[in-house]
């Protein structure tokens, strides 16, 4: 959630302002990019401001898409600006009620663990990790913070790898392995006065930021549009010129899945697809001053979505569902 950005590139807080005018402009949006927003003011020091969009979100009439991950960050910020005994409060809530998305888990054993909590963060991130994986064969991409903290946490505590730990080394995909990114000792190698250890522990933490990147940022350079069958109908009805564009339902699966696997061939990295609704279409096609039934418009609404976040990776992850909305498993569908 947080702008993997250094602070001398941006002025976060001139970045905070537009994400919030931003949200102003697309309230459909709004949480995804207040969040954004309140994570520059946070790396801008701004933390009570910060808290203030927490505030502002939780108390959102509209109701959010995931209200855990929001308290889970609040009290990560208040914890930091010394505000512990409501911090301690909000995480103990959100434990309570075993959020079924791994990121609330993380924030909050993450900011136990940053305050020296080392067993109540193992405690925290062992939780999560029982709860999600209950009914999982293999965990998905999201849930591997979740697996590589705690490894991190009980590396520190000095207790033994279980299974769990296991999987954590089997998913970790860098070429520094866990127990040496999660070595306690090289906390102090850091205060080393030999050049030789300090250039080592600077190859180490090289290879984990590689890889923490990596996880954060996800861009989509080519995303294709998905409209949903009743959205589909809506469009072409609306505007039947756009028929010619889509003859079916059926065909326009079809042409995002082909069309993503040649990019895929072709090289291209990080595809997404974003789901478009005629409400949203002509109101971008309002902004932009032109028709609906304007072909040429279609990709552009695509990237516009993308860049809003909207856009979900390509190929779904193994054993997910497929993203054409069918529930059925993605290799049993449009993947087969």
């Amino acid at each position: 959630m947080r702008p993997d950005t250094p602070a001398e590139n941006v002025d976060h807080t001139a970045e905070a302002a537009r994400l919030e005018r931003t949200a102003g402009l697309y309230p459909e949006d709004a949480e995804a990019l207040l969040l954004q927003a309140a994570a520059h003011l946070e790396l801008a020091g701004d933390r009570p401001a910060a808290s203030t969009l927490y505030d502002r979100l939780l108390s959102s009439p509209t109701g959010l898409e995931n209200p855990h991950l929001v308290r889970a960050l609040k009290a990560a910020n208040l914890w930091e600006y010394g505000h512990e005994a409501e911090a301690r409060a909000i995480i103990e809530g959100v434990r309570a009620a075993s959020p079924r998305d791994p990121a609330p888990w993380v924030i909050v054993a993450e900011a136990l663990e940053a305050h020296d909590e080392l067993e109540a963060a193992q405690e925290t991130f062992t939780e999560g990790t029982r709860l999600l994986l209950a009914d999982v064969q293999e965990p998905p991409y999201s849930m591997h913070p979740l697996l590589f903290g705690r490894h991190r946490v009980r590396r520190m505590l000095g207790v033994p790898h279980d299974d769990w730990d296991v999987l954590a080394d089997t998913l970790h995909s860098s070429p520094v392995s866990l127990d040496e990114l999660h070595d306690p000792k090289r906390v102090w190698s850091l205060g080393s006065d030999n050049p030789a250890e300090l250039e080592a522990e600077i190859s180490r933490l090289r290879a984990e930021l590689g890889t923490y990147r990596e996880a954060l940022s996800r861009p989509f350079p080519v995303a294709v549009l998905h409209w949903p069958a009743d959205e589909l109908a809506e469009l072409v009805d609306a505007y039947p010129s756009l028929a010619a564009e889509y003859p079916s339902h059926e065909t326009h699966l079809t042409t995002i899945e082909t069309s993503l696997r040649e990019l895929a061939t072709s090289g291209t990295p990080n595809l997404g697809i974003v789901p478009g609704t005629v409400p949203s279409y002509e109101a971008f096609a309002a902004s932009e001053g032109t028709s609906p039934e304007d072909v040429s418009l279609l990709p552009q609404y695509a990237t516009t979505l993308a860049a809003r976040g909207r856009a979900v990776s390509w190929p779904p992850e193994r054993g997910a569902v497929c993203w054409c909305g069918s529930a059925k498993p993605y290799n049993a569908c449009h993947g087969s």
